[in-house]
């Protein structure tokens, strides 16, 4: 049991997708305008990573090593697939708000990674706390970048206004906004990682 824990721990904080190795910048970039954005595009990512990771790994011995690859992108695709038309017809909302991001998961390297480096070499168990760790790490980091511009670009979080919106700095909220606030974030984490 504690092997399961520590796999689930490394992909929170070791191994964080975003802070750590720098996988995702696609999505982490262009979903993170608000916390819930964020949130909501790191619970999808996490729940296509948990289920392609289970069914990968209970095909590992199935699927010949030539079309290893290509197999691994159409479990991944039947789940991206299926998430999107559940957010489209239970939370249209949210897929007017994440848009192309949401088929963009099928092609996100954490999602290949993780199926090429761990579910194709482990077990089921396993393979599912890989996935939750990993997602868990995606979404806590996504949804930290979020809020921080959010926070900064137009003074509220998650919709709640925290100070008057016109002391907020636009420029948080717009494209460049993202990559200062992340490469911030970034040095953060490498700091506390240090005295850790």
């Amino acid at each position: 049991m504690k092997k399961y824990w520590k796999i689930i721990y490394n992909g929170i904080i070791p191994s964080n997708p975003v802070f750590v190795l720098l996988l995702g910048m696609c999505a982490t970039l262009g979903t993170t305008s608000s916390a819930i954005n964020g949130l909501m595009m790191g619970v999808a990512t996490a729940a296509v990573l948990i289920c392609s990771n289970a069914v990968i790994s209970m095909l590992k011995n199935v699927i010949p090593d030539k079309v290893r690859i290509p197999a691994f992108i159409v479990i991944i695709a039947t789940f991206v697939t299926a998430l999107q038309l559940l957010i489209n017809a239970y939370m249209p909302a949210l897929n007017a708000s994440l848009g192309i991001f949401i088929p963009l998961i099928v092609v996100n390297c954490i999602l290949l990674g993780r199926a090429e480096a761990f579910a194709s070499k482990n077990g089921v168990l396993a393979s599912l706390c890989d996935g939750l760790g990993t997602g868990i790490g995606f979404t806590f980091a996504l949804t930290l970048l979020g809020a921080t511009r959010e926070l900064l670009g137009t003074g509220s979080l998650f919709g709640f206004s925290i100070y008057p919106e016109d002391y907020g700095m636009l420029v948080f909220v717009l494209a460049p906004g993202a990559f200062i606030a992340l490469g911030y974030l970034i040095a953060l984490v490498n700091k506390l990682r240090k005295n850790i």
